[in-house]
């Protein structure tokens, strides 16, 4: 029996498919919520990640158990979580959590020991070749943007800096010193003066549904361009590096073959792909690109089909995702009135609490 704590409304049926094969989902609200519903030593407790802890820590300091955490997945969806969009991917971990490098995580174990096979790392070549060329990412959302609109110098290098959320729980595990938009900003520039510095806001925060707004004032001071609704497939194929804390974005520029430099310690730094301002000794182990992209987008995470309700394969997701974009008409902007935010998130909350099985 698995007992889910920390979970939203619409997301307890998504939850139950991709558990499925794990056992029944028994949703509790709290700590004595959970052992009025039979919860004990014995039982298997799963929360979702990034929720507060508190109530998981009484259940850990009593039944002496280990949780496993849920989190979403890297090839997600195309629209934002915060908009209620069901997720095609989520990450089931037993040891730790992703993005959390001050524990070992089943991501972090998988990288430092697997032992890969030629079928992977040609696996992952192909799954690596088709994101790209179906301009695919993790919320696949935003205009179109190209190089021919920039004011370049010659020779003048781009670098893109992705914003984060700032009170994400990547930001407040996975950062050193620097752990602002601004912040980050203000040290692209002072290390790099002559480069063209593109500012991408994240996507929860341009839809104004999470914390990481950068004032004008740094951006007219230390950014050339300011892109808030481009695509960030766009993004990455006009780009020379990405600057980042702990961004998803520095993983997805890293499948382009791009200079990714780490002001933080995300999940894909200090494995020998990266330029990384701080060091994590428990990572000794030199990666190639394919063994990477095979522990990250195929080993780690799980897949749902939600046509047939049923644990699938990155491939098919992919195949999916493009299919889904296509027939909308490309991807959606992200910059939409309230009401069309508001009636996007009714309909998917609708989705996931009655339509989803």
């Amino acid at each position: 029996m698995l007992y889910c704590i920390n979970f939203t409304r619409w997301k307890l049926n998504y939850i139950s498919s991709f558990l499925a094969e794990d056992g029944e989902s028994i949703f509790v609200s709290s700590a004595s919520n959970a052992v009025e519903k039979g919860f004990n030593g014995n039982s298997q407790l799963i929360s979702w990640a990034s929720k507060d802890h508190s109530e998981v820590d009484k259940l850990i300091a009593e039944f002496g158990i280990a949780p496993w955490y849920i989190e979403d997945g890297f090839i997600r969806s195309a629209g934002l979580g915060t908009d209620l969009t069901a997720p095609a991917s989520l990450v089931l971990d037993k040891t730790g959590i992703y993005y959390d490098p001050n524990t070992p995580s089943d991501l972090e174990s998988i990288l430092q020991l697997k032992k890969f096979t030629q079928e992977e790392l040609d696996r992952a070549e192909a799954l690596k070749n088709s994101l790209i060329e179906n301009e695919l990412s993790k919320y696949n959302l935003g205009v179109s943007f190209t190089k021919e609109s920039l004011s370049l110098k010659p020779g003048q290098r781009i670098i893109l800096i992705p914003g984060q959320v700032e009170d994400d729980a990547s930001i407040k595990k996975g950062c050193v010193d620097i752990d602002t938009n601004a912040a980050l900003i203000e040290s692209v520039r002072d290390n790099n003066n002559n480069a063209f510095l593109i500012y991408k806001p994240h996507p929860d925060v341009v839809s104004g549904n999470r914390k990481g707004k950068v004032d004008k004032q740094v951006l007219d001071a230390h950014t050339d361009l300011v892109l808030y609704d481009a695509s960030i497939t766009d993004c990455l194929a006009v780009v020379d590096e990405v600057h980042t804390m702990t961004s998803l974005v520095g993983f997805e520029a890293l499948l382009r073959d791009l200079k990714v430099v780490c002001y933080g310690l995300p999940f894909y730094s200090n494995w020998g792909l990266t330029s990384d301002m701080h060091d994590l000794p428990r990572r000794s182990r030199k990666l190639v690109l394919n063994e990477l992209i095979a522990a990250t987008l195929i080993d780690y995470p799980r897949y749902m089909n939600w046509e047939t309700n049923q644990l699938t394969t990155p491939e098919v997701v992919v195949q999916q995702l493009k299919e889904q974009i296509e027939k909308q008409g490309g991807k959606q902007s992200n910059q939409v009135s309230f009401l069309k935010r508001f009636s996007r998130k009714v309909m998917n909350y609708l989705t996931g609490v009655f339509l989803v099985k």
